[in-house]
């Protein structure tokens, strides 16, 4: 069997919806989907089992095995056709998924989980694994949409190449667009130095916003001609970038970003954007970790 698609379930509304999702990009890619549950009770050391005052179906394990059958089912009504595996595996849920994720083609999971705290946006699980996964992290956001284009988030470094290679493949296998954006100010220009350091912002005009430019070109090189079929608008925009993608992100059906720009700070595995947008995005974002940031 070919390398799945993994989907982490905790029986949440949240976690259905990205079942729904990994679903249909298994079957985009040709591959099976897995569906893991962490059980992390055993590791409590607590009875498991049913309660001998409860019913024979009680018990967490029982309540465990329902979730997943559950979930399978839902991604059976959904994509008929697809070869369906599952498991229950005992563990904490950052620990076990990151495990999957070095035999997956992506992981799916959900925003929050059913131990979020009301006024969450994100459950801790979902950015700490966008950090430490060893594939492209999928976490789905809100209510899925009809995808009409697909939303990269440009930032030039060598660790975000794999952000888009897999914006490309992914627009690809969806038969979308790709808006490639850029948001930049003086403080993230990636231009030269200007020459009179006593005037730190006497660049001629224009001479930022042209180096953006390139850098968009030059960063999308390349992967217009492997994939042909996906039309590319290349946007630079002058603002913040995590304001600037959180908007645009209103009209997209995906989001497609690096896990550290050229900002981060070394040793961090997860950027402050990429952080921001996993809590504020409109849509579902991916999150690409770059060949530097594997173990």
């Amino acid at each position: 069997m070919s390398v799945p698609v993994v989907v982490g379930v905790d029986g949440s509304a949240s976690s259905l919806d990205a079942v729904d999702l990994a679903a249909r990009e298994a079957r985009l890619r040709g591959c099976g989907l897995k569906v893991v549950h962490a059980f992390i009770w055993p590791m409590m050391h607590v009875p498991l089992g049913p309660s001998s005052l409860g019913p024979p179906e009680g018990g967490l394990r029982n309540i465990a095995n329902r979730m997943v059958a559950e979930a399978v089912e839902r991604a059976r009504s959904a994509e008929p056709e697809l070869e369906i595996t599952n498991a229950v595996v005992t563990g904490e849920p950052l620990t076990v998924l990151e495990a999957q994720s070095r035999k997956a083609e992506l992981v799916v999971v959900g925003s929050r989980g059913m131990g979020g705290f009301v006024g969450l946006l994100l459950g801790s699980t979902a950015v700490h694994l966008a950090a430490h996964g060893q594939c492209p992290v999928l976490v789905v956001r809100k209510q899925v949409r009809p995808a009409r284009q697909f939303l990269l988030g440009v930032d030039g470094s060598p660790a975000g190449d794999g952000a888009v290679q897999f914006a490309f493949a992914e627009a690809a296998l969806h038969g979308v667009g790709i808006v490639a954006l850029r948001a930049w100010t003086p403080w993230n220009t990636t231009a030269p130095p200007p020459q009179d350091p006593a005037m730190p912002y006497s660049y001629e005009p224009g001479m930022l916003a042209d180096g953006e430019e390139r850098l968009v070109t030059e960063a999308l090189a390349g992967h217009s001609e492997r994939y042909p079929s996906v039309a590319v608008e290349h946007k630079v925009v002058r603002g913040a970038t995590r304001e600037v993608l959180i908007d645009a992100s209103r009209e997209a059906g995906l989001l497609v970003l690096g896990a550290r720009g050229r900002g981060g700070f070394a040793g961090l595995l997860l950027g402050s954007v990429s952080q921001a947008l996993l809590h504020h995005a409109h849509c579902p974002v991916a999150v690409v970790r770059g060949s530097d940031s594997r173990p």
